[in-house]
């Protein structure tokens, strides 16, 4: 069993890389190999729409770009677990994980029957949020619909999907420093004290969960 941990995070150490680390953890502890890969140490675009992907007589579920995604493209398919996480930016993924969902997910996707996949099998997928809105809010600022529209896709195109999302986290260990003033930074080491904890408890569950047959 393979478990790759695909970080859309710019920042190592922090928040969405903390969780990831707690999931491959988890998979590591029901018997996987586990892999990180950090998205901002690579070069590479998202799909830029040269179809070579739905070109008669190619190789469809391929993606024909070549940078330093390709070697991590081509050996997706012998991945029996993926779990990406990312950051929510202007109400969405960071750039770079939505670059490589493109790349990633384009492929699959048949022209020729509306709704096909073109993956073979089932690969178990997961998706781990981090924001800085509370949960109370997530509804209202669209992000309960960001994350289902993921987890849909993921689930429709390679069979199953989980989301964990965790929100109000810490940003900096110095608030001082920024122009942060609408966050209170007592509140938030207060929460990155009593209830992060928990939240990679869940990460380090669904871990587990992406490792199990």
């Amino acid at each position: 069993m393979k478990v790759i941990a695909i970080n859309g995070s710019p920042r190592k150490g922090w928040n969405t890389h903390m969780l990831l680390e707690k999931a491959l953890e988890g998979a590591k502890a029901n018997g996987a190999e586990v892999q990180m890969l950090n998205l901002f140490d690579l070069n590479f675009k998202g799909c830029i729409g040269c179809l070579a992907c739905k070109l008669k007589g190619g190789n469809v579920t391929q993606c024909a770009l070549k940078d330093d995604l390709t070697p991590i493209l081509q050996s997706m398919e012998q991945i029996d677990a993926i779990v990406m996480g990312s950051p929510i930016y202007l109400n969405e993924v960071t750039g770079a994980l939505r670059s490589f969902i493109e790349r990633l997910v384009f492929p699959y996707i048949s022209y020729d029957e509306y709704g096909k996949r073109l993956f073979e099998g089932e690969k178990k997928m997961a998706f781990v949020f981090t924001t800085n809105c509370p949960e109370s809010r997530y509804e209202d600022v669209g992000y309960i619909r960001l994350f289902k529209g993921y987890e849909d896709l993921f689930a429709r195109m390679f069979g199953h999907c989980k989301t964990l999302a965790v929100g109000e986290t810490m940003q900096t260990n110095d608030y001082s420093k920024y122009h942060m003033a609408i966050f209170n930074p007592e509140d938030r080491r207060r929460r990155r004290d009593e209830v992060f904890p928990q939240e990679c408890e869940k990460a380090f569950e669904l871990g587990q969960w992406l490792a199990q047959a």
